[in-house]
Formats: C-alpha cells, sequence, structure tokens
C-alpha cells in the first residue's frame, strides 16, 4: 500500500499547488481552536522552523513537500493572529440603559420595522475614553422618515447598549468573535428618532470622500427601488441590487430559505457572474457590429475589462461585504485570465483566490458564506473537469431547441452538484437538509438569470436618466415570479428535513472527504467520497444535553420523557430558538407552572423546579427561598439566583451547583446526565481565553 500510495501522490504533482490554500486554511482553524490566546511569535517562529526544514531536507522531494505544507500552515496560523490583533478595540464590559450615544452615521441598514445604524466613531456619555467602543450598532424602530439621517451625519440618540452577545449553547455561533473582527463594541435600540447634531471640535460636518459617495448613491438606490416596486417585491429587488435584506419579511424569507432558493437574495458568485456576464456579452456584441473594430481590436479583452469594471461597480453599490468581496475576486480572476489568453475559470485560479482571501480576511473561514461558496465552486469545477469535454462535444452541432435542453440540463447538474456539495455545511451550520432544492432551483435559477438580473443591469443604466421604472417593473414580474416557486416549494410535504447538528469532527471528516474528492484526479480521490459518507454518520452519536441553562438564568430547558424539550419562559425567543434549531426541532413544551408535568418529569411552583431523570434529582432554583430544602435533596443544582455565604456552605448534597455568579462568568451551561456522573459544558470553558471573550471569562 505505501509504494502505490507514493505512487498516486506523485503522479498528480501538478495538483499540489491546489492544497496550498488548504494548508493555510488549517493554521487559520488552529488559531481559532485555540483554549488560549498563543504568544505574539509563535505563528513566525513555526514559519521559520517549517523553512528551515524545507532548507536541511532540500535534496529530497518528501522534505521539501512537508516544509512547504508546514510553512503554509505557520503562514495561516500567523496571518489569523495578526488579524486578531490588528483589529483589537474596547467592546462594553456590561448593558448601559437609556445613555446618551453620539457618533457619525457610518451605514445604514433598511429593516421591515425600522433601519440599523452604524455609528463610528462613537461617543458614549458617562463612559471612559479607553472603554469607548469604536463602533456601535443601534436599532431605529419606524417606517421611512425623510428627514432621517444620511451616512456621513452626525447624530445624538437616546438608547440601551449591551455587549456583543455570547453563543447561546457550547457549540453555538459565536456572535462575540464575530463582532470582535467587525470592530463592533456594542448593540441596542433606541428610545425614539435620532437626531443631527453638530460634529465635535476638529471634526466636518458631513466630510466628503467616496465611501460617503457610495453610500449616497446606495441610499438613493434603494429609494428608488422600493418607490417604484412596493411590498416584498421591492424587498427583493433591493436584495437582489445592493445587498439590503433586511427589508424583506420573515415569510418571505422562510419561503425562500425552505425552499433552498435563499442563495438568490445573498449577492454571491452567481449575481456577480451574471453581471459581469450581461456586461461581457453586451459590450463584446455591440463591439462586433462595428466591423472595422471587430476584424482589427481585441474585442473580447475590451469586453472583460468592462465586465470588471462592471463587476466592481456592482461590489460598491452592495456595499462590498465580505461575501461580494469574495465573489468580486472570482470573477475578477475569471475575466483578468481571459485578457491574458488564459483559461477563463480553473482549480488553480479558485486555490489562488481562497488563499488570498484567508490572508487577507482569515476569520471568513469560519462563515457559512465562504464554506458554502468556495464548497459550490470547487464541486462544479471538478464535475466540469470530468464531463466537460463530453458537454462541449454535445453544445457543438447542436441547434437552438437542443441549447436550450442543454442549458435546463445544465441548471439541473449545476443545482445537484452544488446542491450535495453544500449539503453537509448546511446541516452542520443551519441543522436543515431542503428536499426540493432541485426543482426550486430549476425554475427559479433560468427565472433571476434570463430576466431578473438583465433587467436590474438595464435598470441601473437608467437611474441615472430617472428611467428606472420601466426596467424595474417588469423585473419585479420575474421576482414575483420566483417568490411564487420559493412559496409553492416550501409548502410541499417534507419540503424541509431539520436534524442535530454535526459534531466537530465529523464535519471536519466531510471537509476533508470534500477536497480529497474534489482536488485530486486519479481514482485515489474516491476515498473522499467514503469520508464524506462517515462525516454525516457521525450525526448519528450526537447525545443531545438533558438540561441547557442561558447565560442569564432567566431560560432554562429540560428533556422531557419524549426526548423534546420543556423551556422555562416564552421569552428569550432567539435562545430557545437557537436551542431548537441546534436538535433540529421546532415544537417545544412549556414548564408548568403550578405541579408536574405531563411525563411527571418535571415539578414546579413559584419558587423553582425539581426534575428528576436518569436517577437524578436536578433543582432548578428561581428563588432564593428554595435553597434551604433544595439543597437537602437534589444532586444538581442550578440556582438562578447567587449561592454564597450561608447557603453555600450548607448545600453540600449536590454534587454539582451551578448559580448565578457561575452563569455570568461562563454564561450557558449543557448538562448530561446518567446514573454514574453528570457532565457539564459551558460557553466560557468551551472558547476559553482568547481576544474576543468577555473579562468575566478570564476570572
Amino acid at each position: 500500500m505505501g509504494p502505490w500510495l507514493r505512487a498516486e501522490f506523485f503522479a498528480e504533482r501538478d495538483r499540489w499547488a491546489l492544497w496550498l490554500p488548504v494548508a493555510i486554511g488549517v493554521g487559520v482553524a488552529l488559531y481559532f481552536a485555540l483554549p488560549v490566546e498563543p504568544p505574539g511569535w509563535s505563528g513566525a517562529a513555526v514559519a521559520v522552523a517549517a523553512l528551515a526544514l524545507g532548507l536541511v531536507g532540500r535534496r529530497r522531494a518528501a522534505w521539501i513537500v512537508a516544509g512547504l505544507a508546514a510553512g503554509a500552515v505557520a503562514v495561516g496560523f500567523a496571518a489569523a493572529q495578526w488579524r486578531a490583533h490588528a483589529v483589537a478595540a474596547p467592546v462594553l464590559e456590561k448593558r448601559l440603559t437609556a445613555v446618551i450615544v453620539s457618533g457619525r452615521v457610518a451605514e445604514i441598514e433598511p429593516r421591515a420595522d425600522g433601519r440599523r445604524l452604524l455609528l463610528d466613531p462613537v461617543s458614549i456619555a458617562g463612559l471612559a475614553p479607553d472603554r469607548m467602543p469604536v463602533r456601535v450598532r443601534v436599532r431605529v424602530r419606524g417606517g421611512a422618515d425623510p428627514a432621517a439621517p444620511r451616512v456621513g451625519d452626525w447624530v445624538r440618540v437616546r438608547a440601551t447598549l449591551s455587549p456583543p452577545s455570547a453563543p447561546a449553547a457550547p457549540g453555538a455561533f459565536d456572535f462575540q468573535r464575530r463582532a470582535w473582527f467587525l470592530r463592533l463594541g456594542g448593540v441596542g435600540f433606541a428610545y425614539g428618532k435620532p437626531v443631527r447634531v453638530d460634529p465635535p471640535a476638529g471634526e466636518d460636518a458631513r466630510p466628503e470622500g467616496w465611501r460617503l459617495a457610495v453610500e449616497d448613491v446606495r441610499q438613493a438606490v434603494f429609494a428608488r427601488v422600493t418607490t417604484a416596486l412596493a411590498g416584498e417585491t421591492g424587498a427583493v429587488a433591493a436584495a437582489l441590487m445592493m445587498g439590503e435584506r433586511g427589508a424583506i419579511t420573515a415569510d418571505a424569507l422562510a419561503a425562500m430559505r425552505d425552499s433552498g432558493l435563499a442563495h438568490l437574495l445573498a449577492i454571491s458568485g452567481l449575481h456577480i457572474g451574471l453581471m459581469a456576464g450581461f456586461a461581457f456579452f453586451a459590450v463584446r456584441g455591440g463591439l462586433a457590429l462595428v466591423p472595422f473594430v471587430a476584424l482589427r481590436k481585441p474585442i473580447k479583452k475590451w469586453a472583460a475589462l468592462a465586465a470588471l469594471a462592471a463587476a466592481f461597480a456592482y461590489l460598491l453599490i452592495a456595499g462590498a461585504p465580505v461575501p461580494t468581496q469574495r465573489a468580486f475576486v472570482m470573477a475578477g480572476l475569471v475575466l483578468l485570465a481571459i485578457c491574458i489568453d488564459r483559461t477563463g475559470i480553473s482549480m488553480r485560479l479558485v486555490a489562488w483566490a481562497a488563499a488570498a482571501i484567508l490572508l487577507v480576511r482569515p476569520e471568513s473561514l469560519l462563515g457559512a458564506s465562504f464554506q458554502m461558496s468556495f464548497a459550490a465552486v470547487i464541486a462544479l469545477i471538478a464535475a466540469y473537469e470530468l464531463i466537460g469535454k463530453r458537454l462541449r462535444a454535445w453544445y457543438g452541432g447542436a441547434g437552438p431547441v437542443r441549447r436550450i435542453g442543454l442549458y435546463l440540463v445544465a441548471v439541473a447538474v449545476t443545482s445537484l452538484v452544488a446542491g450535495l456539495a453544500t449539503g453537509p455545511i448546511a446541516l452542520h451550520q443551519f441543522n436543515r437538509v431542503v428536499a426540493y432544492g432541485l426543482g426550486a432551483n430549476m425554475l427559479a435559477v433560468p427565472l433571476t438569470a434570463l430576466w431578473v438580473m438583465p433587467w436590474a443591469m438595464v435598470a441601473f443604466v437608467l437611474m441615472p436618466l430617472g428611467l428606472e421604472s420601466w426596467a424595474l417593473i417588469p423585473m419585479g414580474w420575474g421576482i414575483d415570479g420566483v417568490l411564487t416557486v420559493a412559496r409553492t416549494v416550501a409548502d410541499w410535504p417534507g419540503a424541509v428535513a431539520l436534524a442535530p447538528s454535526l459534531p466537530a469532527w465529523g464535519f471536519l471528516l466531510c471537509i476533508a472527504g470534500a477536497l480529497w474528492l474534489c482536488l485530486w484526479r486519479r481514482p485515489w480521490r474516491l476515498a473522499g467520497g467514503a469520508a464524506i459518507l462517515a462525516g454525516l454518520a457521525t450525526v448519528a452519536t450526537v447525545a443531545a444535553p438533558d438540561l441547557l441553562v442561558s447565560g442569564n438564568g432567566r431560560l432554562m430547558a429540560v428533556r422531557a420523557a419524549d426526548g423534546g424539550l420543556m423551556v422555562s419562559a416564552r421569552g428569550e425567543a432567539f435562545l430557545r430558538n437557537t436551542w431548537l434549531r441546534r436538535e433540529g426541532r421546532q415544537a417545544w413544551q412549556p414548564f408548568p407552572d403550578e405541579g408536574y408535568s405531563a411525563d411527571g418529569r418535571l415539578a414546579c411552583d413559584r419558587l423553582g423546579c425539581i426534575y428528576r431523570a436518569h436517577g437524578r434529582v436536578v433543582a432548578l432554583v428561581r428563588d432564593e427561598r428554595a435553597l434551604a430544602e433544595d439543597c437537602r435533596v437534589a444532586d444538581v443544582l442550578i440556582s438562578a439566583v447567587p449561592v454564597r455565604g450561608a447557603h453555600r456552605r450548607s448545600c453540600r448534597r449536590p454534587e454539582t451547583l451551578i448559580d448565578r455568579f457561575d452563569l455570568w462568568r461562563a454564561d450557558a451551561h449543557a448538562l448530561w446526565l446518567t446514573r454514574d456522573s453528570v457532565r457539564v459544558e459551558s460557553v466560557g470553558a468551551r472558547r476559553g481565553q482568547r481576544l474576543w471573550t468577555p473579562r468575566r471569562d478570564r476570572q
């Protein structure tokens, strides 16, 4: 086996370079997986050691490969480390209620019930300068207001601000980490409307600059689109044209998600590609009509440059979020390849794009957007490498009718391959498997590509003339068609299957298997398929916790006899829904106000509850008056109030005691009960001591 593997490995030496971004990604993942912040010199030191390894063994290919691989891992580690320190900024340490907040409006996000303002820089009354966040985000309720502040204006508002929220459960999405890399030090909501104020001394009232000019254009585009197209149609049009999804209603979002069409609402490779492709063929077709130019000039390269300019303009109009930047990099590489007479799209170009993004924005590796977009692109290119020659042969001599049929087949194959590639990621990140996504995409993608997006491009061209409604109205017809497809498919029985998140090692096994399957070409690649199946099978090993407690102690959940969740409060909807989603559930039962639950496991009164399962007695304390009795009977005691002093000294029976201070220090807890042991995990212990974890986690 050893000689065979060695022969296979060296036979694919032309594919070795494709593993460079994988090695960089491993380094990035290692940095984020550490339980403590590593010394600042560690990444550079490992890189130097890897270089030394390659130099020492430079006469042996195996040593050189090992040195390069280790060096790439070290570079990824160092890039993530540098980025985490480079974006460091103060974060609020506690909730601030009804404080005066002033700052410059950096971004405005329309929402279904108002808008969100990003203030940068910011000043908060009563807060010391060394603890002042660089950025805060404030939600303002209310409809459209012609007098509302514009981007660049200085405003003042009374608001309640909180630190970015911790994960809802151990292993859940970490918004605090994401906020750290956004330099977002606080989030909250406003009381009333913000008012314009004079800027601080030394600051311009509304400084001019290309960012503000672009943001003004964005706001103007949003206003014109939503004026020409009302309701959900206008909200979806704004999402497609400028990436503003906040105004889309929850029902429409749910329908798009459950039908497998949610990717159409996020400006990504599909949208950038369609916009660039439309510009490319329009310019090339127009120049081809002029024989003198078409016969003497490189009109294909000119069209590629025009498409690149159109894609860049679309990037700016979309607000240049990280996913759209990534899509632009991919499209830009393809168009530049055309300019230098290279293959337009290839696995090597994708590898370089991935490496560039990981070095500049290493934190993007952890996001579902990065994972799903690159998974889809890599899988599609791998499939094209396998069947591309046959497809070109079929398309070469085809007539119009056959070409339409082949286009629909291509859409089906694309949707199937992309769906299979992104399925494990959607399962792990969102706990959802869409059953009819192929059918929905067969209808909605051609409608979007051939009707909606071309009209969007025409609308952009007509906006300077004030004639955009001529294009937006027919665009709206197409959007209504897409929404009809989404709602119809989402209503089909079994449209969505819910499942628990994969364990981390199972998810990594799926990713490694997919890369092995797609990046190699020889038969040994098929081992990757087995790894993917093994990774998916690990969902059967997931053991759901018997108890969950939120970081503030107000929300608790226990396992019912039928496997469902009984939840203590009807509030805290976000936390409750996150717990349910991570288990692949939708329904839940409330705690009984008084008396026993239907299965007899839970008994509650005004002071707290007693939960019995697996031979264990768990006391859930709401009021300190219950402590004396519960400490005598409970094996596990979880208290929403502090257990200190005499109470703590006398509470000796429980082998596990978690009180309000433990929850405050380590955030949400999960517990697994057996007759022999109680296993406890907390958000704080799971994350460790990192730059983005609150100071209380480090005590």
